[in-house]
């Protein structure tokens, strides 16, 4: 069963960014994502850094972006990057959602990283069941777009 089925798929097809210093957890992700069902494009980063100035330069998007980043990173963290994009001036920064992956989610984690353009912690690795949560229980905003 397709993930968006009832839903205009063409509407509801997203683009994604996955941000992770780990190569096999970028490979993981990213079939996850194609394989969702909601992929109109994805694209795949070890630095945080080549994330932001791909953002910099393709932010004009009218499509949702969903970006997955990993927590715990060599030179820029997950929270350096999202406080890095919180500063970013591109157009269409609203269609931007931002979820934080981590190897491990204890309370004391959520609470320190605590940030309003974090949408959600998510344990790694991305799996199919993740998207579909999301599409289905978090996201249902998006559907108003």
């Amino acid at each position: 069963m397709n993930a968006n089925q009832g839903v205009d798929p063409e509407r509801s097809k997203m683009n994604f960014i996955v941000i992770d210093d780990s190569k096999v957890d970028c490979f993981i992700a990213e079939k996850v994502i194609q394989n969702s069902g909601w992929c109109s494009s994805c694209h795949t980063f070890q630095l945080a850094t080549q994330a932001l100035e791909y953002i910099r330069e393709n932010g004009s998007s009218s499509r949702s972006t969903i970006i997955f980043v990993d927590e715990h990173m060599p030179l820029m963290s997950g929270l350096d990057f999202v406080n890095a994009f919180g500063v970013l001036n591109i157009p269409a920064k609203d269609n931007y959602h931002i979820f934080l992956l981590s190897s491990s989610l204890y309370e004391g984690s959520q609470e320190l990283y605590k940030h309003n353009l974090i949408k959600k912690f998510i344990k790694k690795p991305l799996i199919t069941k993740t998207i579909h949560d999301l599409f289905h229980f978090d996201l249902k905003f998006l559907s108003h777009e």
